[in-house]
């Protein structure tokens, strides 16, 4: 069978070599580099012990030097596989997701188109720089002085020019005896609807080669001269030989000089990117007309790592850069990501180097930012976040962002980088502050407001009644079981403070029952405000002496509690916290309606306190058929909340005291 020309170029181009050879052996890392593409391991076709078999994943070719065994990601399948070269070819196109061409045995009896194709851009290439030097080129020359790209820059990219007129290049070419549908198929010229010879696609242009990565001039990029041309910039039409989501400007000098270790840059334009080589920066590339593409991404990662996106410092230049940004979350691997630098408002790099120098440009890029800190600049810029919901909207705007990672490891890394920055956004906005014994600070943040017990927001709590701090329901709530779970929770976090941030909300709203345990409290929450959880038992030691810790940690029921004996175990102590504040918030709430009841038996009218009765004996009802329901140790009520049975039975003897007051 014989494949169409291009076919196993294509093959080849989406074919990563290191990833085919290692399924088969084993890399060795202290000598590979990864992040270029030079991998070394043991030679999978002789015995040896050292790593003498080399893959060079940019140039797509293996060599053992131990051997000698040589070639691509085909002959490797080829000799690997014990197949011949079409069923490797069908191997390699399965995977790289190409389907297989239709047998054609004519096939073989035909030329090359494409290698003629590329011979007719050649003489292009030819017939444009020969125009250059002429004086139809004159406005084209003056303007590439005063952009800074003198002779020799023009020699170095073969810059050419297209004079006006509609048949300059066609009867040129047709001339020197080339098919008229070779000149058509290589995106040269354009069939007339007139009825008259086909016309030149370029006019009056300042012309760019477009080369493929193995120098074949694929294409032209064309800069109009007319102010009023309604394309600044055209590109060659799609043909055999161009794709233009598939290719890349200078993507062959660029490749070669990511290998000498510099950075791989991706600007707008075909003119950054000649400013960027001229500067100093020769592993520069650019899209071809169109927005990145996923194509060009996989290309990009193929010369390095984290390229770098040198985009314009202006609207369409980040509105580029978000574009960017949705396409790779979903493609993002160990090792593959992007980094992006913002170059200063209405400039490009072309600009920032004429203007200000090379070394300008390089503090910029020495500057770039990941690309989980430009996404959260599109979720969080010019927004004001001052209500729970705006705050809601952004978490879940957030969320569907991250779920669009396939990879799981790069998933869960963008969501501790996330949450530090939303930390950054909101932590700052709290008012705590917290003064250890002796009156020192301990380095904490300053000029926030005190808290001191019986103090909330908008001033001191009003005294409990008399009888509110008499009854048997608080006594059993906030002197025992509140007392008991504020305990827990506090040991827990000490001891597994990783989960500090998670329940950071929580932590602020509980009331502790003395000031000792405020202060720790108001410790444990400057430890989320300044990201300092290493470690917080050892803050709290320093900061309020080891009775405070001994006084918590000798307390029976904080010992034998599980996320305190399994400190660490983050799944255990999440689900005992969540349930610790869970109890104290039904306590808070219980408690709240005795202290009502309480205060109308002392004030209210005997209708009102008749319905309040009646509101007790219902919830003690509730509470008695969820008894009968649940047998477990809690019982659920009619709100949700778990309610305790020494509370409910603290409760019934608040009902009797209410009962004989009556009578």
């Amino acid at each position: 069978m014989s494949l169409p020309s291009g076919f196993l170029d294509e093959l080849r181009t989406r074919t990563s070599i290191a990833q085919v050879v290692g399924r088969k052996v084993m890399w060795d890392m202290r000598k590979s580099n990864q992040g270029k593409g030079d991998m070394w391991a043991p030679c999978p076709f002789h015995q040896e012990k050292s790593a003498s078999f080399h893959v060079d994943d940019r140039k797509g070719y293996y060599y053992c030097f131990g051997c000698h065994a040589k070639g691509d990601a085909i002959s490797f399948v080829r000799e690997t596989e014990n197949v011949e070269f079409m069923e490797a070819v069908e191997i390699l196109a399965r995977e790289a997701g190409m389907p297989m061409p239709k047998r054609d045995a004519r096939a073989q009896q035909k030329a090359d188109k494409r290698t003629q194709l590329a011979e007719v851009m050649d003489m292009a290439v030819q017939f444009f720089r020969l125009q250059m030097s002429r004086g139809v080129a004159g406005d084209a020359r003056t303007y590439l002085q005063k952009r800074g790209l003198g002779p020799q820059t023009q020699d170095r990219f073969e810059i050419g020019f297209a004079p006006e007129g509609w048949q300059n290049l066609w009867d040129h070419l047709r001339g020197k005896g080339v098919a008229e549908d070779l000149i058509l198929g290589a995106g040269l010229a354009k069939p007339s609807n007139k009825g008259k010879k086909p016309y030149d696609v370029f006019r009056n242009r300042i012309m760019f080669p477009i080369r493929d990565p193995r120098g074949r001039c694929i294409a032209f990029g064309g800069r109009a001269m007319d102010p009023n041309d309604n394309a600044k910039y055209l590109n060659s039409p799609e043909t055999e030989l161009f794709d233009k989501g598939r290719n890349l400007y200078h993507h062959g000098p660029a490749r070669e000089a990511a290998g000498k270790g510099q950075p791989l840059i991706v600007a707008e334009g075909y003119m950054d990117v000649i400013a960027l080589a001229e500067g100093g920066f020769g592993a520069s590339v650019a899209p071809l007309g169109t927005a990145i593409t996923e194509n060009q991404l996989h290309l990009l990662w193929r010369i390095a790592p984290e390229p770098i996106i040198a985009l314009d410092g202006d609207t369409a230049g980040l509105r580029a850069a978000m574009r960017v940004i949705d396409l790779a979350l979903p493609l993002l691997e160990a090792g593959k990501s992007l980094r992006f630098a913002l170059m200063p408002e209405g400039k490009d790099p072309d600009d920032l180097i004429r203007q200000e120098g090379p070394q300008k440009l390089q503090e910029i890029l020495n500057s770039a930012i990941p690309m989980v800190d430009l996404l959260w600049r599109r979720e969080t810029e010019d927004k004001v976040f001052d209500s729970p919901e705006r705050k809601a909207a952004l978490d879940k705007s957030l969320r569907e962002k991250i779920k669009l990672i396939r990879d799981p490891s790069i998933r869960e890394h963008y969501g501790l980088a996330i949450k530090d920055l939303r930390w950054e956004l909101f932590g700052q906005n709290r008012r705590r502050d917290f003064q250890p014994q002796g009156g020192k600070a301990g380095g904490f943040r300053e000029g926030r407001a005190k808290f001191q017990p019986g103090f909330r927001k908008g001033g001191f709590d009003p005294a409990p009644l008399a009888s509110t701090k008499s009854s048997m329901l608080v006594a059993a709530g906030e002197g025992a079981d509140g007392r008991l779970r504020e305990a827990v929770i506090l040991a827990s976090l000490i001891r597994t403070p990783d989960l500090l941030l998670e329940f950071d909300t929580q932590l602020e709203r509980m009331e502790c029952s003395d000031f000792e345990r405020t202060q720790i409290r108001d410790l444990l929450l400057d430890c989320c405000d300044t990201n300092q959880l290493g470690d917080v038992e050892g803050r709290v030691f320093d900061a309020l002496g080891p009775y405070a810790l001994e006084s918590l940690f000798a307390l029976p029921h904080v010992a034998i509690a599980p996320s305190v004996r399994r400190a660490g175990d983050l799944e255990t102590v999440r689900m005992s916290l969540a349930e610790e504040f869970a109890k104290l918030q039904a306590d808070k709430g219980l408690n709240a309606e005795i202290e009502e009841a309480e205060e109308e038996l002392a004030v209210s009218e005997d209708d009102t306190l008749t319905r309040r009765l009646h509101q007790a004996a219902e919830t003690k009802n509730r509470a008695l058929r969820s008894e009968q329901e649940d047998r477990a140790h809690y019982d659920v009520g009619d709100n949700g909340a778990r309610i305790n049975r020494d509370e409910r039975d603290a409760f019934d003897a608040i009902l009797d005291k209410i009962n004989f007051s009556r009578r």
